[in-house]
């Protein structure tokens, strides 16, 4: 009743990685196997080579809208760590930075279980009752479950909703991230006091703390100070914190990135500098880590064309971009995610079954990004005519995509 999938990755007669599974076939149960868990499963890095995979357990399959197959995805790409300096090298003919199209990964901060879970440790039932009202779940999940029971699957239940990149930081500039959305917000007050980890900024998805802010500034500067001709963009947000999460002081966020960048040879770059100076400007001024906070810009992202668990609908939102509707926006984000969480029965499912790999999130991966990525490939320059700076945003890992800076004639 049980069989193997498995795929393998050569490189000439050696062998870079093998990954396998065992599947129940009538079930779908897993059984055993090196991607039975989505955290144990994070990019390879070989030296000039990245792979980068993923596992979706459908289990009995076909509910709510999600497929009834398992899924799974493999990229064999170069390693990205340096690619704007390969694309435009210093010393050669000057560009606006506006021409780049820049990898981005969605909800950069929710790589990570640590603070959620020491969180819920210390106040479970505040936290618990504030993901189920955030997600809409309240009353959904008593079919024979008690509060208790509720709880022992809550983190389960966190990681599953909320957790959209399973990789660090320093892996995903790697295989080419250069922008990035971070929602820092202190954790809420339903936690104070006494809180198990430190009272600091955390990137918050809801009310569920993920990566610290410091570490993310502190990873990004690392690599910048390694990679002296990479540029990274940043755009602090706070859409979908929830209230009881104190947002930070322009002062408070001021001292964390004067910190991160003291002594480093950077200087923090504004959104004007993004529009108006060429790549060499940016560089030689040390301007190589654009911070700044919300903006307006041209987004295809919508409710309803991204609450989607096949992208059919994101590629009609993509089919409806234009010049015109980037005029006037600070740059152009076209986002691949397919946000299956605002999907209810979807979303009831995900959290009864409590997997990280059975996720309505990671159910859309393989299907949406074998779509999405190669229509922008082939199109996005073709509709998106403006000079304009251009992000292609995915979804819980990147796949690379980086496109030919456009082509002003």
């Amino acid at each position: 009743m049980t069989g193997r999938f498995s795929f393998q990755v050569n490189r000439g007669d050696t062998t870079l990685t093998k990954q396998w599974i065992e599947i129940n076939a009538v079930t779908g149960s897993l059984s055993d196997g090196t991607m039975k868990n989505m955290s144990e499963t994070p990019s390879i890095v070989q030296d000039d080579l990245i792979i980068t995979y993923g596992f979706y357990d459908a289990g009995s399959g076909g509910e709510s809208g999600l497929t009834s197959m398992d899924q799974c995805y493999v990229t064999v790409t170069p390693n990205y760590s340096r690619w704007q300096e390969e694309l435009v090298p210093p010393g050669s003919d000057d560009k606006p930075f506006s021409r780049f199209v820049l990898p981005a990964a969605h909800d950069v901060g929710m790589n990570t279980m640590q603070n959620a879970v020491a969180l819920l440790a210390h106040s479970g039932d505040a936290i618990i009752k504030m993901v189920m009202e955030r997600f809409k779940l309240t009353g959904q999940l008593h079919f024979g479950l008690g509060d208790k029971a509720i709880a022992k699957i809550a983190p389960a239940i966190i990681v599953s909703l909320s957790i959209t990149q399973k990789d660090t930081l320093p892996t995903m500039l790697a295989i080419g991230a250069r922008y990035f959305e971070f929602r820092p917000a202190f954790c809420v007050d339903k936690a104070q006091p006494n809180m198990p980890i430190p009272d600091s900024m955390y990137f918050q998805h809801a009310c569920i703390p993920g990566m610290a802010f410091e570490e993310f500034l502190e990873d990004v500067v690392t690599f910048l100070v390694e990679h002296q001709h990479e540029i990274v963009v940043t755009q602090l947000r706070y859409d979908g914190i929830l209230a009881g999460c104190r947002r930070p002081t322009d002062q408070e966020l001021d001292d964390v990135i004067n910190k991160a960048l003291e002594g480093k040879c950077l200087v923090r770059g504004t959104v004007d500098d993004m529009h108006n100076m060429s790549i060499n400007e940016l560089r030689s001024t040390g301007r190589r880590f654009i911070i700044f906070n919300p903006v307006s810009s041209f987004s295809t992202y919508t409710d309803e064309a991204n609450a989607t668990t096949n992208g059919d609908t994101i590629i009609q939102q993509f089919e409806q971009m234009s010049a015109e509707r980037q005029s006037g926006q600070a740059f152009t984000n076209i986002q691949c995610q397919a946000t299956a969480t605002n999907i209810r029965n979807a979303v009831i499912y995900s959290a009864l079954s409590a997997n990280a790999s059975n996720s309505c999130l990671m159910s859309t991966k393989a299907i949406c990004d074998a779509k999405t990525l190669p229509w922008i490939r082939d199109h996005a320059l073709e509709k998106l005519t403006e000079e304009q700076l251009i992000v292609c945003m995915v979804c819980r890992q990147i796949c690379v995509l980086v496109i030919p800076l456009i082509n002003s004639s």
